[in-house]
């Protein structure tokens, strides 16, 4: 038994990506936590008609303000940590145990994990940190064990807010999240916070969750923005909440060539039209004018009405289950992998290719793992273009890889 977790979710206008997300919180090797969903209508009728549903928080929000959203689920938590995960992302099996690890040392008061991308193998975040310009800084940690890196100077530890952990005392001490920042910025204001307060963060590298990108309000599936006006403005309050004042404009004007350079990489990509770009400048300029006179105060500690924890059914020390086989045999392999989800074992499979392709691993609505790539090909994008492997050997290698977040047979 670990020390009682309360996982936060805010969704708004995903009802799908919840439900995967929802199915991948079941699979938590984990024990105990509970679950609250933070959602629009959509996402709310998604956790109504989950098998467990009567064993989830559901607080109904349909504004596009992720931190007053995320304000409301830490009103109603009730574990001893919490821990939130973003609803187009989906944990490894050992997330919470990995994430939750470095809180029995009394000194630490907030985790944060790795993000593996969209092709479920490369990381997307791992250890970083934040300067005063709101412009993250990777640092190399030289092992996977959680450790305690000291930032520079006026750094703080980053943590991504779809990977991420507080003692629940410490976070509502705190305020919670600043809804000044209604999107963007939001845990790197909390992070700078912490700091300051002379909070310690950790980084446990194998917590680890996968994160899809879905099309929001802010962006498209490609992830190609929509809009940048809530961007600018957090972009804004962030820098007059933290850079000194002469460098407040210099490093606004950085940060608008750098939005622009990033959009006419899309353009020339053909991903972006060449009067969408104009349109998105616009908005940045629009946030950036919002930012100046968004209301900087001190945030008063949120209040809560002693809720009940309430236990969610995860698979603690759930059987692990491995099928694979070559293309010609996915269908019969995606069924039975189905199924002995449906039973509730933890289940990888590996479908290979005769040829060199690039691996993918994504995790199914049916509820199992699947990696898909050329018996041949790279899975880590480090490894050789083409190397000859026997099926099996391929197998367990790849097993390997990740037995560390999935759990051991």
């Amino acid at each position: 038994m670990g020390a009682p977790v309360s996982v936060i979710i805010v969704s708004r206008g995903r009802p799908r990506a919840l439900h995967r997300c929802l199915t991948g919180l079941a699979q938590l090797d984990y024990d105990p936590f509970e679950i609250i969903v933070v959602a629009c209508p959509d996402g709310q009728a998604i956790a109504a008609a989950h098998p467990q549903a009567e064993q989830i928080k559901l607080i109904g929000f349909d504004e596009p303000n992720i931190s007053a959203a995320r304000n409301l689920g830490i009103a109603q938590a009730a574990g001893e940590i919490i821990a939130f995960i973003d609803d187009d992302a989906v944990p490894e099996p050992l997330w919470l145990q990995h994430l939750t690890h470095p809180f029995s040392d009394p000194n630490i008061s907030a985790t944060g994990g790795y993000v593996i991308g969209r092709n479920g193998i490369s990381f997307q975040w791992t250890a970083r940190s934040v300067d005063a310009h709101g412009v993250g800084h990777p640092i190399d940690l030289p092992t996977d064990a959680p450790q305690t890196p000291t930032p520079p100077a006026g750094h703080a530890l980053k943590t991504e807010g779809t990977n991420m952990a507080f003692r629940s005392d410490v976070l509502r001490e705190m305020g919670g999240f600043d809804p000044g920042f209604q999107f963007y910025l939001d845990e790197t204001d909390l992070n700078m916070r912490l700091a300051l307060a002379g909070h310690k963060t950790a980084i446990a590298p194998l917590a680890q969750v996968h994160h899809g990108f879905e099309e929001s309000d802010h962006r498209h599936g490609n992830r190609v923005p929509k809009d940048l006006t809530q961007i600018g403005a957090s972009q804004r309050l962030f820098l007059r909440k933290y850079c000194p004042e002469a460098e407040q404009e210099p490093a606004w004007h950085a940060f608008c060539k750098d939005q622009r350079l990033r959009l006419l990489r899309l353009v020339k990509a053909r991903k972006l039209k060449p009067d969408g770009l104009a349109d998105l400048l616009h908005g940045l300029q629009t946030g950036g004018d919002m930012g100046l006179t968004r209301a900087i105060t001190r945030l008063a500690p949120i209040q809560t009405a002693h809720p009940s924890f309430k236990p969610f059914q995860g698979r603690p020390a759930a059987p692990r289950c491995i099928l694979s086989g070559r293309i010609w045999q996915a269908h019969r392999l995606r069924r039975e992998a189905a199924q002995l989800a449906a039973q509730g074992n933890i289940v990888s499979l590996y479908i290979f290719l005769p040829s060199p392709r690039y691996h993918t691993v994504s995790f199914k609505e049916d509820g199992y793992w699947e990696q898909f790539g050329g018996r041949f090909g790279r899975s880590t994008r480090s490894q050789p273009v083409w190397k000859y492997y026997r099926l099996s050997e391929r197998v367990r290698q790849e097993y390997a890889r990740t037995a560390a977040i999935r759990g051991q047979i």
